[in-house]
């Protein structure tokens, strides 16, 4: 069909509408929220975000603009690692859990796990300590070798980072909870979770579901960092790179287990709602 000169004209010459200068306004929003997050945040989450900045508008709206945007969430996949080798002749803490997840005060449960990444320098293991209230990552670790002080050193860490923020800070009714592996009935693992005051407590053998935290954390890991660079080359690669992201998922991704808040959020605001010192310096 042909359209005469001066009608293609002034078409062209309209200013644009206001929904069309809202929409460029907001896709470019979306655009710059979407790369501060690491480019993985879907529609549900960048409706969150979204309104956390002021900006009501609905899905359908956020889910068009970014398609028009080219900006794609991370698809979560079934990442289940096998690194437990476990020690049939160690002592076993007993299960003081028992799949009780819906725990809402910080320092109540910390679950531990880790898992590998293979780099050109062979297979790097990290480890991670998560709360379970929170869903802040109080400590990890990246080595090259999976004894019994890559788990340790985590466990430092996670109670490092509370005593710097928290001088009252005790392992007293704190429940460190772990699967079966070598590492987590370590004598060195069980002798620093005594000096601490931490409780001990081990899952049922094989079973995921009994971890699930701690999976699904491993698996965010995975899936938002590790399977997105084709290759690795070396732990201090890693190391960087988790350190990066463990920042950012602490102080700024949002997890709708707590409401779509990051954990350093709802550590705050669930100490000040409780009178208590924050823990979020």
């Amino acid at each position: 069909m042909q359209i005469a000169p001066s009608t293609y004209y002034a078409v062209k010459s309209r200013p644009p509408s206001k929904r069309a200068v809202s929409d460029a306004t907001l896709t470019a929003v979306i655009s710059a929220v979407w790369e501060r997050n690491h480019g993985v945040y879907g529609v549900r989450k960048m409706w969150h975000a979204l309104r956390r900045e002021g900006h009501h508008v609905g899905r359908d709206r956020v889910a068009r603009l970014m398609r028009a945007a080219g900006c794609v969430g991370v698809v979560r996949g079934q990442h289940r690692t096998i690194t437990t080798r476990r020690d049939e002749t160690a002592a076993r803490f007993p299960d003081l859990v028992e799949r009780g997840w819906g725990i809402s005060k910080p320092d109540t449960v910390w679950v531990a796990d880790f898992t590998y990444v293979w780099t050109y320098q062979g297979f790097c293991y990290v480890a991670f300590i998560t709360d379970v209230a929170s869903r802040r990552i109080l400590g990890w670790k990246a080595s090259m070798s999976k004894e019994s002080s890559l788990v340790t050193d985590a466990l430092q860490q996670a109670l490092a980072t509370r005593r710097r923020t928290s001088a009252t800070f005790t392992g007293d009714g704190l429940v460190h909870h772990s699967d079966a592996g070598s590492q987590y009935t370590s004598i060195a693992l069980t002798e620093q979770l005594r000096e601490a005051g931490i409780a001990g407590s081990i899952g049922s053998v094989g079973d995921a579901l009994d971890n699930a935290l701690m999976e699904s954390t491993i698996g965010l890991f995975k899936n938002e960092l590790i399977h997105r660079r084709r290759s690795w080359t070396s732990r201090q690669q890693v190391e960087t790179a988790t350190a990066e992201w463990v920042t950012w998922f602490n102080y700024e991704r949002l997890h709708s287990s707590i409401a779509y808040r990051p954990p350093i959020e709802y550590e705050t605001e669930y100490h000040q709602a409780h009178a208590q010192e924050p823990l979020a310096a």
